[in-house]
């Protein structure tokens, strides 16, 4: 049986000038349920698929989560790696309230985190973080989204999707960013809706689809089961344009 020598650990380049641990991570945020972030003047948005598990008695794994009355994330790829990162992620915004008397600058946190990531891409007695995190959050700057990966990078988009054949979403999104920052909350949702909806294999119904929206001057706010499903019912008949192309077909650098 092939045995790749190269992958034992982090901190071993394979001749080609790669880091398998470190794509592997990579792909596990690949193959997670797929998420989308959008960003309009006000407010961001952030839609997540749920992942279902194979057992037919088990429910739907949550994707979103709040860090703070002005920040919450969405996540793709190893849910436990998730959870590790968003209690460290609470403990710092709690710090630097307790500290400085004022919420967390959003980039700052962000830039910590990928700080914190990016660590543990250099020590062979650790593995990465198999996650990717899109992070909203709103400060004195405005609205701001935000992608972290595995490798300790990060960007900030208008709006972003990742996870399985989230392609097809980027590819959606890409259509329609133009029109984001004049969107109301609900027009941000419609336009999530659909982008996720052409990356799901399933229906979308209130119990697989994950809502949370963080708006300028109230806390963040998930939107749930009867709330959510007028939106459900919008998008149901909507038709998508497949984008090209799907990431398993990517190749990773």
């Amino acid at each position: 049986m092939f045995r790749n020598q190269y992958d034992t650990d982090v901190t071993t380049f394979s001749p080609a000038g790669r880091l398998f641990q470190l794509e592997y991570a990579c792909e596990a945020v690949k193959q997670g349920s797929a998420c989308a972030g959008l960003r309009s003047k006000t407010s961001v948005v952030l839609v997540a698929n749920k992942h279902q598990s194979s057992d037919e008695l088990a429910g739907c794994q949550e994707k979103l989560f709040k860090v703070a009355d002005h920040m919450a994330i969405s996540v793709s790829g190893l849910v436990a790696d998730a959870r590790v990162l968003t209690r460290w992620m609470i403990n710092e915004t709690l710090n630097h309230d307790w500290a400085f008397e004022t919420p967390m600058n959003t980039g700052r946190l962000v830039a910590q985190l990928s700080d914190k990531s990016q660590v543990y891409t250099q020590k062979s007695e650790k593995r990465p973080y198999g996650v990717g995190l899109l992070v909203a959050g709103i400060d004195r700057t405005g609205p701001h989204l935000y992608q972290t990966d595995p490798s300790g990078d990060y960007l900030q988009y208008e709006a972003c999707a990742m996870g399985a054949r989230s392609q097809s979403a980027r590819t959606y999104l890409e259509k329609h960013f133009e029109t984001f920052p004049d969107c109301t909350d609900d027009e941000l949702i419609k336009h999530g809706m659909l982008a996720i909806k052409s990356t799901a294999v399933d229906t979308l119904t209130t119990k697989n689809i994950s809502v949370c929206v963080v708006k300028k001057g109230e806390p963040v706010r998930f939107i749930k089961d009867d709330e959510l499903r007028p939106f459900v019912d919008a998008v149901k008949d909507e038709e998508v344009e497949e984008g090209e192309g799907d990431d398993d077909d990517e190749k990773m650098e």
